[in-house]
């Protein structure tokens, strides 16, 4: 999948001109925590958070509230030339920049203009949705050998139930780097036919461990 399949593209933006005080109305009537600042071609020159926000102003437990601080432009406290995505980057490649780099937005910049926005929580819903998640469902874990075909050879278990398998993951065996472990998403409430004929096929089902049910 690539951005452009996700981003969000009704993006809400301030100038470097605008004030502090701009910043929190555009975000408290919109519920976002992220600002991208454009100059005046649409291009990203910065990037403001409620957390830059919290940073610059003083405390209302303070007595001595400063209201002029509300005034402070905007450019004062933006993070300038904040680290950008493209639209045909994959999904995958900006979720290492996010956690690689520790943030909580990235602007999406196409032809040098700002064109779409994604957030740590759009990444987040989009996991869910891409594992089935937000579905009724069964989860089965399988460990399996690391070599061609066993993929298929589980799968067939599924086939023969007529049962639509919502997502797989792969993950390395952390024990033993010969094996793989297999997470798929059912759709289905009642998978103990299928986790008896996984196993007949010689495949160790980690998850569901159902109490009766043995290896």
């Amino acid at each position: 999948m690539i951005v452009e399949q996700m981003m969000k593209t009704n993006v809400f933006t301030l100038q470097p001109s605008h004030s502090i005080k701009d910043a929190i109305t555009l975000m408290q009537e919109n519920k976002i925590r992220h600002l991208p600042i454009t100059n005046e071609i649409g291009s990203v020159v910065g990037i403001v958070t409620d957390r830059d926000i919290k940073e610059a102003i003083p405390s209302y437990l303070m007595e001595d509230q400063n209201q002029d601080i509300y005034e402070t432009k905007i450019k004062e406290i933006m993070t300038k030339n904040p680290i950008i995505g493209h639209p045909l980057d994959f999904v995958e490649e900006i979720a290492t920049t996010f956690y690689d780099q520790q943030i909580g937005c990235l602007p999406i910049v196409s032809g040098g203009k700002l064109v779409g926005i994604v957030t740590e929580t759009d990444l987040l819903y989009k996991y869910i949705e891409l594992t089935g998640a937000h579905q009724p469902g069964s989860q089965i874990e399988v460990r399996v050998p690391n070599r061609p075909g066993t993929l298929f050879e589980v799968s067939k278990v599924f086939h023969d139930h007529k049962s639509n398998v919502l997502s797989v993951l792969v993950y390395p065996d952390l024990v033993n780097n010969e094996n793989k472990i297999l997470v798929f998403r059912v759709k289905t409430m009642n998978p103990l036919g299928i986790i008896e004929d996984i196993r007949k096929e010689g495949f160790d089902v980690l998850w569901p461990n159902i109490p009766g049910m043995t290896n």
